[in-house]
């Protein structure tokens, strides 16, 4: 007969089996979750935001490895694959370009392990529900900055990190734009100067990006639980994230919001879904009424007839192909300057594709296409309301590929999400049941 167990005193943690499956562990905490995104306010006032994400992914990284079993979710190997090519392309890397290198080689890690981790979290038991809330967090903190770009379009700050960092760093032009603190993105030079929305990003094309990507996700949490502070601080965040988005004069960012919303619109009239088509036509009657208030069909004529940007993006384009046809396997490592193109942007940007490519070579730049293409894929096979809405964002993500670059935070904001989703379609996770994408 075997003896029967100990009973643990009252409050203990009952005692781990490591032979046990990982749903039946103690779950991942959410804090390094909070960490990283709940206090991302924090880190932009601080000048951090940016050099301290990779840092802060370590965190995760830390927590995950200690708990035990990590499970590999769709995709993992061709996202490995794309990190060893990234590796092997420092050995291209000439003199200038090493700290842009390593912040994105960062992004693209730190990415990776929000994705474990978010997937392991919610398949080992951790709330869904409460998985989302920091990425909540994150939105509030993007729509509360873009109101302050509204308001004070000309702050322009100083930060610690800027002041604590050696001058030969600092006045890096990269390093420069990621911890000096400023609410819009402008050309000083110009008379008459457009104020486009960029806090917490350095850029209003990473705003763009990032606003096109949240869309799907605040819709998914919106239409996955019926009650609560965090639905109803989403639903008044939406229509006013319309104001700075539509000042970001962001012309991929429609783009991109257009195909998700197109994509989960499809979903939705094939399987009939009445509340997606509801959701959808509410988010479309919301954009309708703010160009009462904001002209932005005007704003966006007037600012590609007085700026050369679409000629300069595709002189960029041109010559950076040429120069991927002379280093196609594994690039230069970073984009470069060249004297033969009159823009102010280096070769290799205005595009993810073109980042990738020329900074790492064609096999990157198919491993990451491919990834998306197969997590795309799998999501595709979610049936809820939030499921759908969240699969949209692989979708997105391919969609803007061409036009805007997101090596950077947003890139661990498409893993949050693709995470939260993933996990739900592998399930069975911690859910209410309504919120349901088992196949």
């Amino acid at each position: 007969m075997t003896a029967p167990r100990p009973t643990p005193p009252l409050g203990a943690r009952p005692p781990v089996d490591p032979d046990a499956e990982p749903s039946s562990r103690p779950g991942l905490p959410v804090w390094p979750l909070y960490l990283m995104f709940g206090l991302a306010l924090v880190w932009w006032l601080l000048g951090g935001l940016y050099l301290l994400w990779a840092p802060l992914a370590v965190v995760l990284a830390a927590v995950l490895l200690v708990h035990g079993r990590v499970r590999l979710p769709t995709g993992s190997a061709l996202w490995m694959l794309l990190v060893a090519l990234m590796a092997l392309s420092f050995l291209r890397l000439g003199g200038n370009g090493l700290v842009g290198y390593v912040l994105r080689f960062g992004f693209v890690v730190a990415a990776f392990i929000v994705y474990l981790y978010v997937y392991n979290a919610a398949r080992n038991g951790v709330s869904w529900q409460a998985l989302f809330h920091p990425f909540c967090l994150f939105w509030l903190t993007v729509v509360a900055l873009g109101w302050l770009a509204v308001i004070a379009p000309k702050l322009s700050l100083t930060t610690p990190v800027e002041m604590l960092l050696p001058r030969s760093i600092s006045g890096e032009r990269m390093v420069q734009a990621l911890t000096h603190l400023k609410a819009t993105e402008h050309n000083p030079l110009s008379r008459n100067p457009y104020y486009r929305t960029a806090a917490p990003y350095p850029y209003t094309n990473n705003w763009g990006t990032g606003f096109a990507v949240m869309v799907p996700c605040v819709l998914a949490y919106i239409t996955s639980f019926r009650r609560g502070l965090m639905r109803t601080a989403l639903i008044v965040s939406l229509p006013l994230a319309l104001v700075p988005a539509f000042l970001t004069l962001n012309r991929g960012m429609f783009v991109g919001v257009g195909i998700g919303l197109c994509y989960v619109g499809v979903r939705a009239l094939l399987r009939g879904d009445v509340r997606i088509i509801a959701s959808i036509a509410g988010v479309a009657v919301l954009a309708v009424l703010v160009t009462f208030f904001v002209p932005v069909g005007d704003l966006i004529s007037n600012r590609v007839e007085n700026t050369d940007s679409t000629t300069d993006r595709l002189d960029i384009y041109r010559r950076t192909l040429v120069a991927v046809a002379e280093s196609p396997l594994l690039g230069y490592g970073a984009p470069q300057f060249v004297d033969t193109i009159k823009v102010a942007e280096p070769l290799g940007t205005q595009g993810q594709i073109w980042l990738i490519m020329y900074s790492h070579g064609i096999p990157a730049f198919l491993a990451l296409v491919l990834f998306f293409v197969v997590v795309a894929r799998r999501l595709a096979t979610a049936v809820s309301p939030g499921g759908v809405w969240l699969s949209a964002v692989p979708v997105v993500a391919l969609g803007v590929t061409p036009f805007y670059g997101y090596t950077d935070i947003n890139l661990s904001v498409m893993f949050f999400a693709i995470g939260l989703a993933m996990a739900a379609v592998d399930g069975p996770v911690n859910r209410p049941t309504l919120w349901s994408t088992r196949t």
